[in-house]
């Protein structure tokens, strides 16, 4: 009976996304521990479990960077005032949001130092060091790391002061090997949510009101949450040779000129894992990819007091470890109920469920966790049932995803019809644009959408300004936003 009282609890415990989808998402990231919240206002404790999707995320990512060329490095956390400031632009971007330190001890520093919010301008003072002939390039480096934002308002994950990224900054000899680089970024961010994480996203450039300060050009991968809010998952940024010129970034060239090199930068962070939860979860709380689930199958005996039970659950455990996967066996005292409500919360993929009878006709029960769905399977083809059962568990949320996204995607030809659209639906909204940011801010004041992004590879469908009726230049999705 007490097993079965504080099963209820949990389930309870969390609001459903339906009532309040905010008051949702904060239940899940603290039942199912993944943060807690810190004596220092705006910043989180990322704990055990939450840590170990970050470092599945990292270890994917770093992966498929390190194919391409990437080699990692680290730069300091500080930056001097007069180096931050070096670009005017980059500067302007940040301003509101830098932390400084201006002690040590008890003296006062000669010169702020600006605790990171991002580390353009470090990776070029370096870079100004080191590059000095065409042979020097390309320089395609990326950290891991900690940045600072003094945000306003902040959510675990989402928004907040302190948080982990990758950020990448390379160096190349020519403007159109600089593309080529942000391009391919973009591409494996886009691989990684699609093929990884379960998550469609939408491929194209920001427009010059929401690019990164100081960028030429920004590409950025766009999600959809379940809620139909937009999520930005990846940005990747072409800044031309702005940068070097600021730095004086040079390098003597094969027909002895001295030239200007190119830059780019990308990066993702831990909102990742916010829309993770936003995109896959549900009432009962976390969906996980199984991918960046730390634990990928569960291991229940039942019964467990009987002979041999788990033992059996241990042979399964050790089965199942030496195929690869990541596996936990649960024979805490607890109630197979509360343990089975207990891993849905914690989104764990697939649960496999032994029993007495079970070992006596040689199965087990195999359930999946985002239908619930279960299969009777011999422990002679467990192996192949695991693999098939997060095989299609995988391809089931992108699919419900994909779902969602094209459900909640709408069109709009006049201003009327998309303040009208935005007023009775969260999700995307495609109309024409005619390039002028007096619409665009039109658009954020009169229907409160942001533009998201400007998608690659898709055909217009007008020749006419959602806004100002004039030409239109570009297709646009816009939505609101996390």
């Amino acid at each position: 009976m007490a097993g079965n009282e504080k099963n209820k609890k949990l389930v309870t415990e969390i609001t459903a996304m339906d009532e309040d989808f905010a008051k949702w998402y904060t239940d899940i990231v603290k039942k199912a521990d993944l943060i807690d919240y810190s004596s220092v206002k705006g910043c989180m404790i990322i704990r055990p479990y939450g840590y170990a999707i970050w470092e599945n995320i990292q270890k994917i990512l770093d992966a498929k960077f390190k194919e391409s060329g990437v080699e990692n490095v680290y730069m300091p956390m500080f930056i001097p005032e007069s180096l931050l400031k070096k670009e005017k632009d980059h500067v302007e971007g940040f301003a509101p949001e830098v932390a400084w330190v201006t002690h040590g001890g008890e003296e006062r520093l000669a010169e702020r130092l600006c605790v990171r919010p991002t580390s353009e301008t470090l990776f070029c003072e370096h870079y100004a060091n080191i590059i000095k002939s065409y042979r020097d390039l390309p320089k395609v480096y990326n950290q891991w790391c900690s940045v600072v934002r003094w945000e306003k308002t902040t959510r675990p994950f989402l928004r907040s002061r302190e948080f982990l990224w990758q950020e990448g900054h390379t160096m190349h000899r020519t403007a159109e090997e600089a593309e080529e680089r942000t391009v391919q970024m973009l591409n494996v961010y886009a691989d990684f949510f699609e093929k990884d994480l379960g998550i469609p996203v939408i491929k194209g450039q920001k427009t010059d009101k929401e690019k990164f300060a100081g960028a030429e050009a920004t590409y950025t991968v766009e999600a959809l949450m379940h809620d139909g809010k937009a999520l930005q998952g990846g940005t990747s940024h072409n800044f031309g040779n702005g940068f070097a010129k600021a730095f004086d970034i040079q390098f003597l060239d094969s027909d002895n000129q001295l030239k200007y090199a190119y830059e780019t930068s990308w990066g993702v962070s831990t909102r990742i894992i916010g829309g993770i939860i936003m995109t896959h979860g549900d009432d009962s709380g976390l969906v996980l990819p199984p991918s960046v689930a730390p634990i990928q199958v569960v291991v229940i005996p039942v019964q467990q007091h009987k002979e041999g039970v788990i033992d059996k659950a241990n042979e399964i455990a050790d089965i199942l470890k030496s195929a690869g996967y990541r596996v936990k066996v649960d024979a805490s005292e607890q109630s197979p109920g509360w343990k089975f409500s207990e891993y849905e919360m914690k989104g764990v993929p697939l649960r496999v469920e032994i029993g007495p009878r079970d070992i006596a006709e040689n199965k087990c029960v195999i359930v999946r966790r985002d239908n619930r769905e279960k299969s009777f399977v011999s422990l002679d083809n467990l192996s192949e049932a695991v693999a098939e059962g997060l095989k299609n568990l995988q391809q089931a949320i992108y699919e419900k995803a994909l779902a969602n996204r094209e459900n909640r995607t709408f069109t709009a030809e006049t201003l009327d019809e998309l303040k009208k659209i935005a007023s009775e639906n969260n999700g995307y909204i495609r109309a024409m644009w005619c390039g002028d940011l007096e619409c665009e801010m039109k658009l954020k004041e009169e229907a409160d959408v942001t533009s998201r992004c400007m998608p690659f590879g898709m055909e217009p469908i007008g020749d006419k300004c959602v806004c100002c009726g004039r030409a239109a230049k570009k297709l646009v999705y816009w939505g609101k936003a996390y």
